[in-house]
């Protein structure tokens, strides 16, 4: 007669790896889904500024973008973003790492967002 391999409580080694995977992919989005809607939101800003910016100077808009990057808690230094009208278009562009930090190790996402638009006049 065989006996039966795999009795009840032979597979608890299974199971602690797979809560430390869920554990771990738990602690993945709870660190960078905060980032990337941020840093998303920055860019949906940039993408708007874009629309309207025959109302105001490419001076202006760098501020709001800063000032829009300091409110979402994104570091963005003002050497790293820039601004230009050439013709009837808006050049855009925002550089910008931000730190994630994990227990024993940081991970530095870099951004760089470019808008390149028509201006509209209205």
């Amino acid at each position: 007669m065989s006996r039966r391999r795999g009795q009840a409580g032979d597979g608890k080694l299974g199971c602690i790896l797979w809560t430390f995977l869920v554990g771990v992919a738990a602690l993945v989005a709870i660190k960078m889904v905060p980032v990337k809607i941020n840093s998303s939101e920055l860019y949906d800003y940039m993408i708007e500024q874009a629309k309207f910016a025959a109302r105001q100077s490419p001076e202006g808009i760098e501020r709001g973008i800063l000032r829009k990057a300091a409110d979402l808690k994104l570091p963005l230094d003002p050497k790293y973003v820039n601004v230009e009208r050439y013709g009837d278009n808006i050049r855009m562009r925002a550089q910008f790492t931000v730190p994630v930090e994990f227990p024993g190790y940081t991970y530095n996402w870099e951004f760089d967002f470019q808008v390149d638009r028509p201006i509209y006049i209205f």
